[in-house]
């Protein structure tokens, strides 16, 4: 029986296989050591490379958010680490590496070891701020967990007694490099936290390799330092490399001289500001004083005549304000007058006169309002603006008057 071919296009081929490589878990986070070559530097920033091994080659690509973060210069015929996810470009047709982060092969075991224990103990949660104690501002007693001899026990030490020389200093000799070192780190703060003899704990070494510092990067040391009640100052001798022991620490100090000067404070500026607080304080006591003084003078006795004296001023302050009220008043008083008057001029019947009106009255002062309270031979009173006239009614001619 014949069956029709199943075809398929190289896009198809090509999305199916990267399908496939996308979809494996092991594949898309995965360490590969190699030998670097055809090491090219794009413009872009990207980087690419070919790793290597006896037998086979393998293509890889760091684009430039990853490149740029990368601690040391990548060259041909370096081996190195690469950790990334292998894919397929589907428009070469090629499966290759993507490389996320990349470190040189003589560190990769141990580095994939710390990274694993970072993760590990960041997701449990012995990083957060949140346990972190605060470092004590007056320390009666600084513990040291160190090598009794050697620079970084001498550099806590000289720090301590110059700064703060009222603190006692308690060493213990721990082992800070070599096989069971962790366990002698981790012993010594469990003891210190079982006899409580310290306010403080610095926990540390001089610098080093990794290899000699990896002490601090042992979970035992990590989780030693997680539990201690007593505040914890990290003093790995690193300025720039972070170990387990400065994640979990409660404060972190990047050489072991840095640590004695976080853990104590310092003399030299205690003094001073005991000194200010004693100006300021001498300042406040003298106001203070000086405000009794007066006030107590303001209650002292006086005597008849400075009572007298005092009674005078009073006396002349108030004539002053009596002055000055009566003159004010005054002053409104003959404004309203003026303008009373003015009011009154405005509604005058003279005002109208001195129009050439005049005003008709009975010799009893009435006002004549028509002709015919007029009488013939009666005399009747005429006034003008500018004075009046007694008038004589002689005749008038009523019809003609309507």
């Amino acid at each position: 029986m014949n069956t029709e071919p199943k075809i398929a296009t190289v896009s198809q081929i090509n999305g199916y296989i990267k399908k496939i490589l996308d979809g494996n878990i092991i594949l898309n986070d995965i360490w590969i050591k190699g030998e670097i070559s055809n090491y090219k530097l794009h413009y872009s920033g990207h980087m690419y490379i070919t790793l290597k091994d006896e037998g086979s080659v393998l293509k890889a690509v760091m684009f430039r958010s990853n490149a740029s973060r990368l601690a040391f210069r990548p060259e041909d015929g370096m081996k190195v680490l690469a950790r990334g996810k292998l894919s397929v470009y589907e428009t070469g047709g090629v499966y290759q590496l993507y490389i996320s982060e990349m470190i040189p092969d003589g560190v990769g075991e141990l580095y994939i070891a710390f990274e694993r224990l970072k993760k590990k103990l960041q997701e449990e949660g012995l990083f957060s701020s949140e346990y972190k104690k605060p470092i004590p501002k007056f320390p009666e007693c600084v513990g040291v967990v160190t090598a009794p001899t050697g620079a970084a026990v001498r550099d806590i030490i000289n720090v301590i007694t110059r700064r703060y020389p009222y603190a006692k200093i308690l060493l213990y000799p721990a082992q800070v490099q070599g096989n069971g070192a962790a366990e002698s780190v981790a012993e010594a703060i469990e003891l210190f936290n079982k006899n409580k003899n310290a306010d403080v704990l610095i926990v540390g070494r001089g610098g080093g390799s990794i290899e000699d510092l990896w002490a601090f990067n042992e979970e035992r040391v990590a989780r030693a330092i997680f539990n201690s009640q007593i505040p914890v100052i990290s003093a790995v001798g690193h300025e720039t490399d972070f170990t387990i022991a400065d994640f979990v620490a409660d404060l972190r100090a990047p050489t072991p001289s840095a640590a004695a000067e976080l853990a104590v404070p310092s003399q030299t500026e205690l003094l001073s500001y005991v000194a200010t607080c004693t100006v300021r304080m001498k300042n406040y006591m003298s106001r203070e004083i000086e405000t009794l003084r007066l006030h107590l003078e303001r209650l002292k006795p006086k005597s008849p005549y400075e009572r007298i004296d005092e009674l005078r001023q009073r006396t002349d302050e108030l004539l002053k304000r009596c002055e000055n009220g009566f003159g004010m008043t005054v002053l409104r008083n003959q404004k309203k007058l003026s303008e009373l008057e003015a009011k009154l001029d405005a509604l005058s019947p003279l005002k109208v006169m001195s129009r050439g009106f005049a005003v008709a009255s009975d010799m009893n002062n009435r006002i004549i309002r028509s002709e015919k309270e007029l009488r013939i031979a009666k005399d009747f009173l005429l006034r003008f603006s500018d004075g009046s006239a007694v008038c004589k009614v002689m005749d008038y001619d009523e019809k003609e008057m309507m």
